[in-house]
Parts: structure tokens; sequence; C-alpha cells
């Protein structure tokens, strides 16, 4: 990680956060509280979606019948999108891509024509270049090389937001995209980092409470190679944000997805309070920084401050 010094001792204009996501829910199932907290402190907060989430399909059960979303998917998703933007009170910017879509069978189908994941890394990136040039951040988040999960889109979008926050502050790059912006700092989020989950799940045992998370737990055991701990993760848990009271918050943004979250699905299947209780963080690896910081850390803006 490197660093250099930055003065931030008469700092006046808003503290900026770009949050980088692959499709309209995804910001709400990775990072939604952290926003909310940060947006009700005075931050100002920007998330950007690269697809539509046109090729997504319906995830609520609730929703297989609904007319609207059989008829219009993609419009539906917006109108869900919007929704959740009020319940974060964040800003949004959709980059205008086509969604991959989910490859499935054996061999795995090629990609369509002209999706997001297909794009070359400078096309791709460009928009969110610009968009950086505009909006300024200081920190920006995205997911890390496997896309948080091995999704086509997801994997795109943590490449052009490692493009982005490398490119965006070289003025002889992305010409025609606005005045250069070097934003100072760049996380991976850790939303189902393993040590969350293992956590709310012995807690739970210990309670006597039966655990949802019994099954996932079970399957990262069996991946290791001697079947009795985790995974060792790629990048660590460096910032952990004290979010626990927006925690509501982000329960709102998703159900607010309707075509795409199960209201009593796995999500929350753990309410709230207990979460607060148990694991009030949200959890990010800090990747690069351009100011001095020492690690842990109990904010993304820290050495900004």
């Amino acid at each position: 990680m490197p660093t250099a010094p930055l003065d931030n001792s008469s700092r006046e204009e808003p503290l900026r956060l770009l949050a980088v996501h692959a499709h309209p829910d995804d910001e709400a199932s990775k990072g939604a509280a952290m926003m909310a907290f940060y947006a009700a402190q005075g931050v100002d907060v920007m998330v950007a979606t690269c697809t539509g989430g046109e090729r997504g399909s319906v995830l609520n059960p609730a929703m297989d019948s609904n007319a609207a979303a059989k008829r219009d998917l993609a419009g539906l998703r917006r109108t869900e999108m919007a929704n959740a933007q009020r319940e974060l009170n964040v800003q949004h910017r959709w980059l205008g891509f086509m969604d991959s879509g989910l490859p499935e069978g054996d061999p795995l189908p090629d990609l369509p024509f002209g999706c997001f994941a297909l794009e070359p890394l400078e096309q791709a990136a460009a928009p969110l270049v610009k968009l950086v040039r505009e909006f300024r951040p200081h920190v920006i988040i995205s997911y890390d090389e496997n896309g948080g999960y091995p999704h086509p889109d997801h994997i795109m979008a943590h490449k052009v937001a490692v493009e982005a926050f490398n490119a965006a502050g070289d003025p002889d790059r992305y010409p025609g995209t606005g005045e250069p912006w070097e934003p100072l700092k760049l996380y991976y989020d850790r939303a189902f980092n393993p040590e969350r989950f293992t956590a709310l799940h012995h807690a739970l045992v210990e309670a006597g409470v039966d655990s949802p998370y019994a099954e996932r737990i079970a399957a990262w055991q069996e991946a290791d190679a001697e079947g009795h701990q985790l995974p060792a993760p790629t990048h660590p848990t460096t910032t952990q944000i004290p979010c626990g009271d927006f925690f509501e918050a982000r329960d709102r943004a998703l159900k607010s997805h309707r075509t795409q979250v199960d209201p009593d699905g796995f999500f929350f299947a753990v309410d709230a309070p207990t979460q607060r209780k148990i694991w009030p963080w949200e959890d990010y690896s800090l990747i690069m920084s351009r100011v001095d910081t020492e690690l842990p850390e109990t904010d993304l803006f820290a050495g900004l401050r």
C-alpha cells in the first residue's frame, strides 16, 4: 500500500465516496449500511451501477405473477433502484452497459454479444473515469478480483473500478472525460466474509437458536484441505465500519428490490438487532492508499479527516 502525506488540516469540501456495483440490488446487499451511515454524517455518497440487470431473473417467488416483472423487468429494476437509493439517501448513476447474465451449464455457454463483461477494458472504464473526474471521490469501493463471487459482471466491475482509480488522475489518459482527479483510497468490499458468518453462526448456536448459516459454514470447511478451518481470505479485513444503527436502512433498501430479494429469504434470516449485537460492522480491505493511515481502521476516511 503506497502512501503519501497529505495535509487535511484546512479541508472544507465535503468528503465523497463512490461505490461501484455491477447490477441494481448489489448496492443493497454489499455496503448499504455503511453508505447510509456516511450519508447521515454529511458525506456525499454515490453509487455507480454498471448494468441495468436486464438479463436477471425474478428471484422473489411473490413476484412470479407480477405483470410488470414479466413485461419489463429492466424497467421495474430501475424503479426498484430508485426506491433503494431513497432509503439509503445516496446519489446514483447508471453507467449504461448491458447485463452479461450468469452463464450456466457444462460447458458454459458463450457470453452474449455486446454485454458488459466482453467490453474492452478502456471502453468499459471510460464512463466510470468520467464519473470519477466529475464527482471527485476521495474513496472508491469495489469488489475483489473474484467479483465477490464469480459473476462475469462483478469481475468486470472490479476491473473498471481499479482502472478508474489508477487512471482518473492521469491527464494523459482518457482524454475528453474531464479534468483529472486522483482518488485517495481504494477498498474491496467483504460483505460475505467468512469471519462474520462464523461469528453469527456460533452466537446463534450458543443461544440455542437454529443457525441459517450452518450449510454455508459446512461448505467452507469442506473447502479446506484439513476440513477444520475456513480458507484464508485473499484480502483480509483491515477496516470495520461501525454502522449497525443503519442495518434497518440496509434491510429496507434490500426489500426495495422486490424482484430480486425474498423478504423471507437468506438476507433476513437473522434480524437486525441480533446482527447488531453480534457483528455491528461492515468489513473492507484497504487495497491502496495515497494518504497515511494506520491499520486496523474504523473509518474509510482515516487519514483524510
